[in-house]
C-alpha cells in the first residue's frame, strides 16, 4: 500500500510538472530506473532517495508519506453544487466537481461562461488530456488553427500539448471539463 501510494504521488507531482523520467533523473539523481520501479510501485524508496526526488520538486519529504485520509473515495456533487475555485470578473466561474477526491487521475469541472469570454489571445500547451462538452449554449475552440464550433451536447477531446484557446462569441454557456491528469486547483485555469 505504501509503495503504491509513494509512486502514484511522484507520477503526479512529475507530470504535474511536465518532466519526463529523465528529466527528473538529471535533476535529482536518482536513476531513471529508481524512478520507474517507484512510481510503478514495484520499490519503497529509501529516505534519502525520497529527500532527493522531493528536493527536484522544492518540497519537503512529508509530501510523499503522509497519510492519503485528507481526501475521499467518493466525491458527491449535488445538482447546482460544485466546489468555487476560479472566478473572474463575473464572466467566468468554475466549480470543481471532483474535489476532495483522494489521489485522483483526472479533474471534472463545471464552467459557466458570459459572453465574450476567451482563454485569451494566446494558445495554452500543457501535459494531458482535455474533454469538453457543452451543456447549454455555444462556444468555440481553436486547436493548432482549426476551429470546431460546439453547441448544446456536442463535445471535444484533444491532447492538451496541442495548442488550443477557446471563445464564447455567444450567451452564457455552461462547460463540463474533464482535466487528465488532475490539475491542481490552485492554478488551475483550462
Amino acid at each position: 500500500m505504501v509503495k503504491e501510494l509513494i509512486g502514484k504521488k511522484l507520477k503526479k507531482m512529475r507530470l504535474k510538472n511536465d518532466m519526463t523520467i529523465e528529466g527528473l533523473a538529471n535533476k535529482s539523481c536518482v536513476s531513471s530506473n529508481m524512478i520507474s520501479r517507484i512510481e510503478r510501485g514495484l520499490t519503497t524508496p529509501s529516505v534519502e532517495i525520497l529527500m532527493k526526488l522531493a528536493g527536484a520538486f522544492g518540497m519537503s519529504i512529508s509530501y510523499f508519506v503522509e497519510e492519503a485520509d485528507r481526501g475521499s473515495t467518493v466525491v458527491y456533487t449535488p445538482a447546482g453544487g460544485g466546489e468555487p475555485i476560479f472566478f473572474f470578473e463575473d464572466k467566468h466561474k468554475i466549480l470543481s466537481l471532483s474535489q476532495g477526491l483522494r489521489d485522483p487521475g483526472f479533474t471534472v469541472f463545471s464552467d459557466t461562461l458570459e459572453a465574450g469570454c476567451s482563454s485569451g489571445e494566446g494558445y495554452m500547451v500543457h501535459a494531458g488530456e482535455e474533454f469538453a462538452m457543452v451543456l447549454e449554449g455555444k462556444m468555440e475552440f481553436i486547436i493548432e488553427g482549426d476551429h470546431y464550433p460546439l453547441a448544446q451536447g456536442d463535445s471535444l477531446s484533444f491532447k492538451a500539448n496541442l495548442p488550443h484557446r477557446w471563445i464564447n462569441n455567444g450567451k452564457k454557456t455552461k462547460v463540463l471539463w474533464v482535466v487528465s491528469p488532475a490539475a491542481d486547483i490552485a492554478q488551475s485555469q483550462m
